[in-house]
């Protein structure tokens, strides 16, 4: 199992960023997806989840209405679009496969 997180960067309170994470050696198409974030000193935090056909998704009290998950399951791609951003979203992002791999995360910065 193998993931690449990407899109992570630095962006003003207010602003956008769409986070991308590539999945390979596993079938991608049948299983769940999340993102995680991670701050240092914290506890990681599920962020959102997204079920095996995109049906039916997830998210945590402090991100709804802002975030967005999706998948694309022909490109094996997990994306997290991520609106209305924060300081206090400043995080290490991580996808996770179910058997609990996650990749080398993505570093979001929100500062002005």
């Amino acid at each position: 199992v193998q993931l690449v997180e990407s899109g992570g960067g630095l962006v003003q309170p207010g602003g956008s960023l769409t986070l991308s994470c590539f999945a390979s050696g596993f079938t991608f198409s049948s299983y769940a997806m999340s993102w995680y974030r991670q701050v240092p000193g914290k506890e990681r935090e599920l962020v959102a989840g997204i079920t095996s056909d995109g049906g039916v998704t997830n998210y945590a009290d402090s991100v709804k209405g802002r975030f967005t998950i999706s998948r694309d399951n022909a490109k094996r791609k997990v994306y997290l679009q991520m609106n209305s951003l924060k300081p206090e979203d400043t995080a290490v992002y991580y996808c996770r496969a179910p058997s609990g791999t996650t990749g080398q995360g993505t570093q979001v910065t929100v500062s002005s």
